[in-house]
């Protein structure tokens, strides 16, 4: 089976390392193989392809054996080599039937590739996972499989506001007193528009692009956050000297607006 991404306007790179993805995976899962998704600024349409990664979802019919999980490490690591561009920008997981549903609570842990390492790693999936399911059932990219709202079970604005709301807490508040992950510019600006997002998301109960989300800030919050939001979309990257303060600024005003609601 092909990759079905000739409805999308993928980079030619993008295409070629996802029509790979899906050939090897298909050979290597066999009938353990459900389906393969995209999710992240892909499937959400804000798709960078200096900054981006390529967020993706296997679903497979039952947990993955010791043997296939070796073999599914060994796929990626000959991807990292043959596709060093885009296959280290692969970042997915792999799920069964019985556990993509729902969201479980405490939080299940399945195999899942990191961006840049090409090796799987079985972890637990968080509360960013409700948001990787809400993206994939709403706005997903089915290359391959059934319609992901067959697999995924409808997501409410009340648990899609607590699913931020735990991202803000659990991993943004920490950034306030450890910062240095916003030191690299890259991850600022990343942070910056996710604040947007998660303001929208508070206010509204659902998801849109980043892109949206920081059209309507820049509207909605007056014009003192609109220079940090338009810098976090330039290219070539401009820094100016009151960015990363600026940056926390955000982050603290996002918070107190959760507390406000």
């Amino acid at each position: 089976m092909s990759a079905n991404t000739e409805r999308w306007p993928f980079e030619p790179g993008v295409h070629q390392v996802l029509e790979l993805l899906l050939a090897n995976m298909q050979a290597v899962l066999r009938d353990e193989f459900i389906g393969l998704y995209l999710s992240g600024s892909l499937a959400c349409g804000d798709f960078d392809p200096h900054t981006s990664d390529i967020d993706f979802l296997v679903v497979t019919r039952d947990e993955l054996s010791a043997a296939q999980l070796a073999a599914v490490d060994g796929l990626h690591q000959r991807l990292l080599e043959s596709s060093p561009q885009w296959g280290g920008e692969l970042e997915g997981s792999y799920i069964s039937l019985g556990a993509i549903r729902r969201h479980q609570r405490p939080p299940a842990a399945h195999p899942h590739l990191e961006r840049g390492c090409g090796q799987l790693r079985v972890e637990p999936h968080d509360s960013d996972w409700i948001i990787h399911r809400y993206i994939i059932r709403n706005q997903g990219v089915t290359l391959a499989g059934p319609p992901p709202e067959q697999l995924i079970d409808p997501i409410t604005p009340t648990e899609l506001k607590q699913a931020v709301r735990d991202l803000l807490f659990g991993w943004w508040e920490p950034m306030l007193k450890d910062p240095a992950r916003l030191v690299h510019l890259g991850y600022r600006y990343y942070a910056v528009q996710t604040m947007c997002r998660t303001l929208y998301t508070l206010e509204f109960g659902r998801l849109v692009s980043k892109p949206v989300a920081a059209q309507w800030a820049k509207t909605e919050l007056g014009g003192r956050w609109a220079p940090l939001i338009e810098e976090s979309f330039t290219w070539p990257r401009v820094e100016r000297s009151t960015s990363f303060d600026e940056t926390l600024e955000l982050i603290r005003y996002t918070l107190d607006y959760y507390r406000s609601c």
